[in-house]
């Protein structure tokens, strides 16, 4: 599958930068924040007119009565409007107004039904771009289904946008960025334009640039961040908003890095390094394999006492005593714990497969 480079005419240092507001709330507000952001590195304009709430009650979009204003954007500033969509109304609304730039939400993404929905109200339309954002829980097949499906409605110029994931409980970050998914889908789509929506990952303030900064070191190819002129009193998710004028310094200090190593003598140092990662990598996986065997052992004994898997006093033992050694050895100690929880749940397979082996 591949994109057209719509990225080529929009990109500033190599980078495609959309901002703009989370939601649409006034003509005044919307204008005033797409004059701020004239004349800099942003070239899209984002704004949410419809707006897909987790509850009953909250703001939810001015609805298409923002379409106008929109448009006025791009009359009065040049910068493209973008718009998010989430069923065939929506496009066709969009459609109407001439807005050049439409993305498909996270929750929406989640749904087969509506991105096909979505993608028969787009055909016939091939010079709009469409971005897709991934799914609010970590399944990449989701949200590579979500992009065949508006490819195959015939839309050349294709964008990713990655905005993190939801959990259960909310710690560090509104929604964890779950690196390792992003990075899986440009593997797969590598012509695809993949860009970091840090503002809904962070859900604050405070760690939009680290985010961003993050992305850059992971050769994303732009970002989507949400701007306000008086962020603290928007109508819709104030704290992760920022004001234009911040948005512009921010850009500013981000670092982009060279995509590779040149000259031969870094290239044998570095390969000397990659082949000890590979014999570590080998170590690792033996030690893993004895743990596993280790846990088999003792599902056998489990079997022979009919005792359950699950040991919840074990399980909590094992964590306290991984997180103390990886704060010993100054290692990041979510990230072990999270490692410790997949080992975990392949332990708890192994050990159901054993006990209820049938008896031959």
């Amino acid at each position: 599958m591949k994109s057209d480079k719509w990225t080529d005419r929009l990109a500033v240092d190599g980078q495609v930068y959309i901002a703009g507001p989370c939601s649409a709330e006034t003509r005044d507000q919307v204008l005033t924040t797409a004059r701020l952001l004239q004349g800099g590195k942003v070239k899209i304009f984002r704004a949410g007119v419809w707006k897909p709430r987790t509850r009953p009650g909250n703001f939810e979009g001015v609805g298409a009565v923002a379409l106008p204003w929109l448009r006025e954007v791009y009359e009065q500033t040049g910068l493209l409007p973008a718009v998010e969509v989430a069923n065939a109304v929506h496009v066709e609304k969009v459609l109407e107004y001439g807005i050049p730039v439409l993305w498909i939400g996270a929750r929406t993404t989640t749904n087969p039904f509506a991105v096909q929905e979505i993608a028969d109200a787009l055909r016939g339309n091939d010079e709009l771009i469409v971005l897709i954002k991934n799914p609010v829980n970590p399944d990449i097949d989701l949200w590579t289904g979500a992009l065949e499906r508006i490819h195959k409605a015939g839309i050349k110029s294709l964008g990713l946008v990655h905005r993190g994931f939801s959990v259960y409980r909310r710690e560090y970050y509104r929604n964890v960025p779950g690196w390792q998914i992003p990075v899986e889908i440009k593997t797969r789509f590598p012509h695809i334009p993949l860009l970091n929506d840090p503002s809904h990952i962070c859900g604050r303030r405070d760690c939009i640039e680290n985010i961003a900064q993050t992305a850059l070191d992971l050769q994303f190819d732009g970002f989507m961040i949400e701007v306000h002129p008086d962020p603290d009193h928007a109508w819709s998710d104030a704290a992760q908003q920022i004001t234009p004028d911040t948005l512009n310094r921010l850009l500013e200090k981000l670092i982009i890095r060279h995509p590779g190593f040149t000259g031969t003598e870094v290239l044998e140092k570095l390969n000397e390094l990659r082949r000890e990662i590979d014999k570590t990598d080998g170590e690792l996986l033996r030690v893993l394999k004895k743990r596993l065997d280790l846990t088999g052992r003792i599902a056998t004994e489990k079997r022979l006492r009919n005792v359950a898997v699950l040991q919840p006093a074990r399980w909590k033992e094992i964590r306290e005593n991984v997180s103390r050694l990886a704060r010993e050895l100054g290692l990041e100690e979510t990230t072990v714990l999270n490692l410790y929880g997949e080992i975990h749940q392949a332990s708890i397979r192994l050990q159901e497969k054993i006990i209820n082996q049938k008896e031959k």
